[in-house]
């Protein structure tokens, strides 16, 4: 579905902008972006979509990475968009789920399952947007602190987020010079329900956790950095730097 329309604001592509921080970027994107939201399931009764739209236009999208036909319609997808005159200037690739994987319990099924969300679909959706994107555009990525220190009881997720840090350099090269690529390893800054989140912060070196503000301010900052590609910023507070 499609809110409000014509304005000449930058247009984004938000993957996985529905929950947590892919809603927290959209809602701070929307004062100043035109955005495409995309979610792995229907946006029926999402009521904060339609605020977003009292500033500019928002199209929501369904990708589901389960999909058999994902990448066809991926491809229709954006074909429509550039059809009807939207001009993607960034993207942002969220998407992805935090399974607990002890060692020992693994199947490859469980780990199939991992690795298609966190690793095969973001692949996937950067090589459908990357030749979609205006020259001087920026791709961003979302990764884990734990690409620089693995979750022991979630290793396959970890592994996954190693490989889409060998995505940014790598596509950088490839994309290089009109699109850039910067990914972003996070700490906690939306912590799971039933967290502690005073234990969290205090394995920090600030003694705190994060906010999805932090998130929203690098993404901005990548964006407005014409002479940044290729690297990975960190934001985990220092967490690599603390003693287990």
């Amino acid at each position: 579905m499609e809110r409000n329309s014509g304005n000449d604001r930058a247009c984004w592509v938000l993957v996985g902008g529905r929950r947590r921080l892919g809603r927290a970027l959209a809602e701070d994107l929307a004062r100043d972006h035109d955005l495409v939201l995309t979610s792995s399931e229907p946006w029926t009764g999402e009521a904060w979509v339609d605020g977003l739209s009292k500033t500019g236009r928002i199209r929501t999208l369904q990708w589901d990475a389960e999909s058999p036909d994902l990448v066809s319609r991926m491809m229709a997808d954006l074909d429509t968009l550039e059809t009807q005159g939207w001009v993607i200037s960034g993207a942002v690739i969220l998407a992805g789920s935090f399974p607990e994987n002890p060692f020992g319990t693994w199947t490859a099924e469980a780990l199939e399952a991992t690795w298609r969300l966190n690793l095969g679909f973001p692949f996937l959706c950067a090589q459908a947007l990357a030749p979609r994107m205006s020259e001087g555009s920026c791709l961003q990525i979302l990764l884990d602190t734990s690409i620089h220190r693995p979750w022991l009881q979630r290793l396959p997720y970890s592994a996954a987020k190693a490989g889409l840090a060998s995505l940014v350099p790598g596509l950088a090269q490839l994309l290089a010079p009109e699109v850039r690529v910067v990914g972003h390893a996070l700490g906690v800054l939306l912590p799971q329900e039933g967290s502690d989140a005073a234990w969290l912060g205090s394995r920090t070196l600030l003694n705190r956790i994060g906010d999805p503000a932090d998130l929203c301010r690098a993404v901005r900052f990548a964006a407005d950095s014409p002479f940044l590609t290729g690297e990975i910023l960190t934001q985990d507070g220092g967490r690599r730097w603390v003693d287990r």
